[in-house]
Order: C-alpha cells, then sequence, then structure tokens
C-alpha cells in the first residue's frame, strides 16, 4: 500500500517538472526582449550626443566686489509751523537779557521809569546833581504768533506780537519782578488789505540798525505803532491811522493829550529796491485838534520821510533816515516834541522839527560785526509861545561789538552817550555801557 502511494507521487512530480521548465524559458526570453530593446534606445541616444557639435569652454567666474554703500540721506528738516484748517501757523520770539551801567551826569531818573530800560530821549536828567546806577531787566523779551492760508481763494494772515516793556504800576524789582505782557502788533492781511495794529506806514523799519538798545537812534527816527486800515499795492502803500496829539500849552506847563482829531491821519510810502541798496520816501497829512478848557482849535500837520539801505562792499552798509515836518511830534523820536502849540488867542501852532540818522555797519567776520550810529533831533519852537523849559534838541552816539557764536544766539555790548537840551540852553547827558544776551526761535 505504500509502495503503491509512492509510486503515485513520483509520477505526479516527474509530471509537473516539463512544466515548470517551460514556464522559465518564457519569462527569460522576455527579459532578454525588453534588454534588446534598452540597448537599442541607449544606442540611439550616444549617436544623437555625437551629432552634437561641442560645447564652448564656460568663461572663468566673475569674482563680484561689494560697492560701497552710499551714505543715507538727511532726514528732511522739520516743517515750518504746523496746520490747523486752512492755515498754516508759526510762533516765534526771542529772549533778551540787559545788563547796564549808566552815568547820569546832571541828575537822576526814579527806579521805575522806562528811561532806564532803554534810551529815551525825553527823560534824559537835567539840572540835578550826577548819579550812577546798574541796572538788569529781561522785558525786552518777544513772543509772536502768526497764521496765513487761503480762505474762498483770498489770501488771508493774522499777526499778535507781544514783549513785556512794561512795568505794573510803580514795578517791584525788590522780590519778583514782574513786567506786564503788552501789545505790540495785532492785525489782519486779506490781498492787499490790513486792518489792525502795526508800524505806522510813515516808519520805514528795514533800515533800524541792530543795537542793544531797544531802539538805538531814538532821537533821529521814525517810530510809532498804531492801529490802521493800510493798502498795498507793489512798492506803494497808503494807510488811515489813529489820530492823537501831544499840545504844549501857551508859555509852556504839562503836556495836553489830546484826542479830539475827527479826520484820520493819512500816510504814504513809496518803496525803491535796487542792487546797491533799498530805499523809501514816506509822506504824512494830519489834522492838529484840541478841545481843552478855552483852546477850541484845529490846524494841519505835515511831514516827510527820505530813509534807505546802502551796500558797502560785499557785506557792509549804510543806513540812514532824514525826516522835517511840521505837527509830527509825537511820531519822532518817541514825542520829544508835541506836535502844537497854543497861541496867546487860543489857536494851535504846529511845531517843526527835524531829525535823522547814520548808521555804519561792518562785519569783521562771519558772526561778528560792529554799527557805528548818530542820531540827532532838533525842533524849531517858538519860545514866546511855548517857554524856555521845552525841549529843544537831542542826539546820542552808539557804538557796539555783536557776536553770534550759534545760530539764533546774539550776546554783544555797547557803549552810548547820549544828551538833552531844553530852549534856555540847559542840557543833561547820559554815559551808558550794556550788554546784553539774546536767543531767538
Amino acid at each position: 500500500m505504500r509502495l503503491h502511494l509512492l509510486c503515485g507521487a513520483a509520477v505526479a512530480a516527474l509530471s509537473v517538472i516539463p512544466q515548470a521548465a517551460f514556464a522559465q524559458d518564457a519569462k527569460t526570453a522576455e527579459l532578454e526582449a525588453r534588454v534588446r530593446q534598452l540597448e537599442e534606445a541607449l544606442a540611439a541616444v550616444k549617436a544623437e550626443l555625437a551629432a552634437r557639435p561641442a560645447p564652448a569652454p564656460a568663461a572663468p567666474p566673475v569674482i563680484q566686489i561689494p560697492q560701497a554703500q552710499a551714505p543715507a540721506a538727511a532726514p528732511a528738516p522739520p516743517a515750518d509751523g504746523f496746520r490747523i484748517g486752512a492755515h498754516t501757523v508759526k510762533y516765534g520770539g526771542f529772549l533778551k537779557l540787559d545788563a547796564m551801567a549808566t552815568q547820569y551826569e546832571d541828575g537822576d531818573l526814579p527806579n521805575s521809569d522806562l528811561g532806564r530800560d532803554f534810551l529815551l530821549p525825553a527823560t534824559i536828567p537835567i539840572g540835578g546833581p550826577g548819579d550812577e546806577e546798574t541796572h538788569f531787566n529781561a522785558r525786552q523779551t518777544r513772543l509772536w504768533l502768526t497764521t496765513d492760508g487761503v480762505v474762498a481763494g483770498r489770501k488771508v494772515g493774522t499777526r499778535v506780537e507781544m514783549d513785556f516793556q512794561t512795568l505794573p504800576g510803580a514795578g517791584d524789582q525788590r522780590t519778583t519782578s514782574p513786567s506786564n505782557l503788552s501789545l505790540r502788533r495785532a492785525f489782519i492781511t486779506v490781498d492787499n488789505w490790513l486792518f489792525g495794529q502795526e508800524w505806522s506806514t510813515f516808519q520805514n523799519t528795514a533800515v533800524l540798525p541792530e543795537t542793544a538798545d531797544y531802539i538805538g537812534p531814538t532821537a533821529g527816527t521814525i517810530f510809532v505803532r498804531q492801529a490802521q486800515v493800510r493798502y498795498t499795492r507793489g512798492p506803494f502803500s497808503i494807510a488811515v491811522e489813529n489820530p492823537e496829539t501831544t499840545v504844549t500849552p501857551f508859555r509852556g506847563g504839562a503836556r495836553i493829550l489830546a484826542d479830539d482829531s475827527v479826520m484820520p491821519d493819512i500816510a504814504a510810502k513809496f518803496e525803491l529796491k535796487r542792487p546797491f541798496g533799498d530805499f523809501a520816501l514816506a509822506g504824512l497829512v494830519r489834522q492838529l485838534a484840541v478841545e481843552e478848557g478855552a483852546v477850541d482849535d484845529k490846524t494841519t500837520g505835515w511831514g516827510v520821510s527820505f530813509s534807505g539801505k546802502v551796500k558797502v562792499g560785499p557785506r557792509d552798509d549804510l543806513r540812514f533816515m532824514i525826516t522835517h515836518g511840521e505837527g509830527i511830534g509825537r511820531y519822532v523820536g518817541l514825542n520829544l516834541a508835541n506836535d502844537a502849540v497854543v497861541t496867546a488867542s487860543g489857536n494851535l501852532e504846529a511845531i517843526p522839527l527835524t531829525a535823522g540818522f547814520a548808521a555804519y555797519r561792518h562785519v569783521w567776520r562771519e558772526g561778528l560785526r560792529s554799527n557805528l550810529i548818530y542820531a540827532n533831533q532838533v525842533i524849531d519852537n517858538d519860545g514866546a509861545l511855548t517857554g524856555l523849559a521845552v525841549n529843544e534838541s537831542s542826539q546820542s552816539l552808539h557804538f557796539n561789538l555783536i557776536w553770534s557764536p550759534i545760530r539764533g544766539l546774539d550776546v554783544g555790548a555797547e557803549v552810548m552817550r547820549a544828551e538833552r537840551e531844553l530852549e534856555s540852553g540847559v542840557s543833561g547827558e547820559l554815559n551808558r555801557f550794556q550788554a546784553f544776551a539774546k536767543y531767538s526761535f
């Protein structure tokens, strides 16, 4: 039985062997066929590569040297002013300290007198024992605010400017040294029109020299700020300005401040600019009026002024002003002379005067300059009407040295001699040394 089984298995195995051998031969043939295909494809690729031209040799690599970077641009300067609606708003001013040592040869000034702060010709002491004093103050410190814009197609601007050059009552230098904030300029501009308080059109501020003193050539210059309406077209300006009349009583006495004029003061100015200098010709016509007790009269005042700044060399200049008229006393020299005098019959008579100054500015080097200034005013009083105690003349001489070590900062010193003379021939003199530091912003 077992033998029969073994024989059956052997026969089955022998029958399978030929079938396996046949299957192996079929796979081998298939592999050989694929190998031949791959060999034929490889031969075709080799033939194609052989037919192509040889590539050019590669260029040597270029070494890039980094370039130095350009310095970064400086930051843009801050905007000048700032915007509020349609307007550009700006503000500025300066802070100033003055230190003065003054010798009065013929008297003294009260502690609260403004003549201690700056040259006020009418207050130069006369007829007393001399005195000396030292005085410090910061009252010339100034602030201003402006706006500029276009509204409904019109160019509109404003300016408000103030300083502290007034004292509260009699003043107090013992403890806090207070000063009042006082209005200098406040006006509106609309295209060619100006409305408000501004320098008189009769004045040419462009020719005022640089001085340590508040004004400098005070006796010889027009110096008035007042309310007005002005029209300017090109080089020509004309304005109606606030009227005010100062009067000397018959045979002298306390000044009469008359606010009785009906007509405003009328001022006009023509400016001429040339490569060698700038010039201005100004005129003034005004009504003088007083209603004081038994005096009730009117008369006419007039004045002309010619001023200029002439270039001398590349940096120096000569500045000047000459003014003449009748009844213009309050406009010149801080009212050294009155406008008119009352006659014996109670009428007004205008008082003539002539005033002027010359100033030479020399630049020693960048940031260092000097000014030499002479100013004078002569008043043609009728002594029979005014008496002999009224002012007849005043003059002053100044020399300064001013240095600007950095932008906006000025430090300097000035020596001054000034004189006032009365119609009687009696006079008084002062000598002053003034040092200052001023920073504008």
